[in-house]
């Protein structure tokens, strides 16, 4: 038979009980007389005496002492003439001489034809006391037991039900029996202790110390966790009753489990925030940072917003109406709708009174929206649009926190769960202030450092040339790109100088430093370039001067090329400053590097500059740059010039097509450095 298989009624009449077999119950009938006239084979095991010994023989000799003889036949007596039951002990003679207790149950029976006899049920006292005992301990045991409780029938319908259990539940005992365990624990979470219980009931295999999280109506607005226990209850013949069900509620353990591993989780949010964001003074890369950690770690979708004055001007100060936001980073820890509620980096909006961003940038405080309601949903939301599509998401608590710097609000961190059933709480909100306080100031640093770059970059191309169409034998093009990714501005510089005689000064230059420093000093070199070219000195003289100019500037160091092309002769006259070597390109012939005389960057002083001349002809060209152009972080230096001989090789029809194509093929997005490109072609005079 099955373990779940329920018998009929005719299997279950045909088989016995186990409390009878326990109490071994013995039945003897004895006439009016007295007499014995049956005897079961349980009042063989309890007497000793056999059947054949027993029929017939009067009782009271039989198995009573003859002090007891007198009082047991009054009693008969009475029970045969008032026909009254009577129950009681009497001490009772064993066929091997002993004396044992035993409990009588006597009842007077009577036939079809009148006459009357005595039924007596008996058992051993010593037995019934201890089953009485038993019993009555194990009643007490399921009635006072702290830990819950049940038992339920192979169709996982409640039984039995202890008040602890009731009380855990948030069920009545009465309401419990003859329901589905599923009726009692609707919470989807309980499937798997229901789906646990059917294995059990399979195999008989018992379940100890099962840890299930979940909801009851004692509690149905937070979760409790209980370890259960389950193990299969069968008869002494091994048929299955059912189940038990022993639980013990463990939610102190659970909650302090789980306040432990939030306050892990928050130092190792605290620990990756200090150690990723900031990294760099990208202003999108930062605010993309502070979106990674706090996703999905401490929220679902994050959103963070800078004042767009902020972004403009460096200052606060956003004037009348509504202050305008611009959204830097937007991240959700997985693919939602909500998503489109969200306003996509890039973009500007001016969110309502009654928006917490706004609501931050007034109070210069952070706002916690433990559960979100219908009209909370329209006030987190940019508009009603919004405002269904997180309804749709199921976001129910919300964040926000302003991002301070220096005193003033620059910015809006918007946090949001949904999936993550566990509302926002104080915890969170201090762990997510201090995230937003770590950001607010790598934000403001970005800020700033984009306001230099950008003084720096407009700076810088202020000082370099605007070249002229048109120079006496020669084909020019140049190119000025500034550092990208979070690097600043440098101080490289290109020039094209026209002399007397249709002679043409092509240099370029690298001052070492970055920012407004270094291209003001990049400026006052290129004015003295420029004065001293028109002085028509040689270009080691040139550099001579430059060197002693530049020891009184800061920066003090720079790299420079400086030469002077004559297409009368088709010759160019150069000369280097530790700068790195020119390319010269030949009609039919491989690319080379020039090797000059390099001598020591300007600023150093002491060491005397030396001029070449080569001749350069019709076709002939000149490729001069500086080392942004060939030099990264992770490649060898050599491996990159060679890079830049092979996209040389063959030339391209212009100079123009050739500068975009170096550019394009040997910078990277992330460079970090600037670069001044010239490259001239030597053409027949008009």
């Amino acid at each position: 038979m099955s373990p779940t298989h329920r018998p009929t009624d005719v299997e279950q009449a045909a088989q016995p009980t186990g409390l009878m077999d326990l109490l071994g119950v013995a039945a003897v009938l004895l006439e009016a007389d007295g007499r014995i006239d049956m005897w079961s084979p349980q009042a063989e095991e309890l007497f000793g005496y056999s059947g054949d010994e027993a029929v017939g023989q009067y009782a009271a000799p039989l198995l009573l002492d003859a002090g007891a003889r007198d009082a047991a036949i009054r009693l008969f007596a009475e029970v045969m003439e008032t026909g009254r039951d009577w129950a009681g002990a009497f001490p009772v003679r064993h066929k091997d001489g002993g004396t044992r207790m035993v409990e009588f149950r006597n009842m007077r029976l009577t036939d079809n034809l009148g006459d009357h006899y005595a039924l007596g049920l008996a058992t051993d006292r010593t037995v019934l006391r201890r089953v009485e005992r038993d019993l009555a301990l194990s009643t007490r045991l399921v009635t006072q037991a702290p830990i819950g409780l049940a038992i339920l029938d192979t169709d996982l319908r409640y039984l039995v039900v202890n008040p602890a259990l009731a009380s855990m539940h948030g069920v009545p005992e009465s309401d419990h029996v003859g329901r589905a365990f599923r009726e009692v624990l609707t919470g989807p979470r309980f499937a798997t202790a229901e789906s646990a219980m059917r294995q059990v009931l399979e195999t008989g295999v018992p379940v100890v110390d099962e840890q299930v999280v979940g909801r009851t109506f004692a509690d149905p607005e937070n979760d409790h966790a209980w370890a259960v226990s389950f193990y299969r209850l069968e008869d002494h013949h091994g048929h299955t009753l059912g189940i038990a069900n022993v639980v013990v509620d463990v939610t102190d353990r659970y909650r302090a489990a789980m306040k432990a591993d939030r306050a892990q989780q928050r130092l190792r949010l605290i620990a990756d925030g200090s150690a990723g964001i900031g990294t760099t003074l990208e202003l999108g890369r930062t605010a993309q940072e502070l979106a990674d950690v706090l996703v999905p770690g401490l929220a679902d979708m994050v959103a963070v917003d800078v004042l767009d004055s902020v972004l403009r001007t460096g200052r606060t100060d956003v004037g009348e109406g509504p202050a305008l936001f611009r959204a830097l980073a937007v991240k959700t820890a997985y693919p939602t709708r909500a998503t489109q509620a969200l306003v996509p980096p890039g973009h500007l909006t001016a969110y309502h009174a009654d928006h917490p961003a706004a609501q931050c940038l007034r109070t210069h405080r952070p706002l916690l929206i433990t559960h979100l309601k219908g009209v909370d949903l329209d006030r987190v939301a940019a508009d009603s649009a919004a405002a269904r599509l997180l309804a749709e998401a199921g976001v129910h608590t919300d964040m926000a926190i302003p991002l301070i710097a220096r005193g003033q609000v620059i910015g809006v961190l918007g946090l949001a769960r949904a999936r993550n059933p566990v509302p926002f709480d104080e915890d969170d909100l201090a762990l997510a202030c201090e995230l937003a306080a770590v950001a607010a100031l790598s934000i403001d640093n970005a800020v700033l450092h984009q306001h230099i770059r950008r003084a720096a970059e407009t700076l810088q191309r202020s000082l370099l040339p605007r070249l002229s169409p048109r120079h006496p034998g020669l084909q020019v093009a140049a190119r000025y790109r500034p550092a990208q990714a979070f690097s600043e501005v440098g101080g490289d510089w290109y020039d094209v100088i026209p002399l007397e005689g249709d002679r043409t000064v092509l240099t370029v230059g690298d001052v070492m430093g970055s920012g407004i420093p270094a291209a003001t000093t990049m400026g006052r070199l290129r004015t003295a370039t420029s004065t001293l070219a028109n002085l028509d000195l040689g270009p080691d003289q040139v550099l001579t001067h430059l060197d002693r100019i530049t020891q009184g500037l800061d920066p003090y160091i720079a790299t420079c090329v400086y030469g002077v092309y004559d297409p009368h002769r088709a010759q160019l006259e150069v000369a280097s400053a530790g700068h790195l070597p020119p390319v010269l390109l030949r009609p039919g012939r491989p690319p080379e590097l020039l090797d000059l005389p390099t001598a020591t960057p300007l600023g150093v002083g002491g060491v005397p500059f030396e001029s070449t001349t080569l001749a350069l002809g019709p076709g002939d060209q000149l490729v001069l740059y500086t080392d942004g152009l060939v030099e990264t972080r992770d490649d060898p230096i050599d491996a990159r010039l060679g890079r830049l001989l092979e996209l040389l090789s063959p030339p391209h029809d212009s100079t123009e097509d050739m500068c975009d194509r170096l550019l394009e093929q040997l910078r990277h997005p992330a460079d970090y450095d600037d670069v001044a490109l010239l490259i001239a072609r030597a053409q027949p005079l008009a």
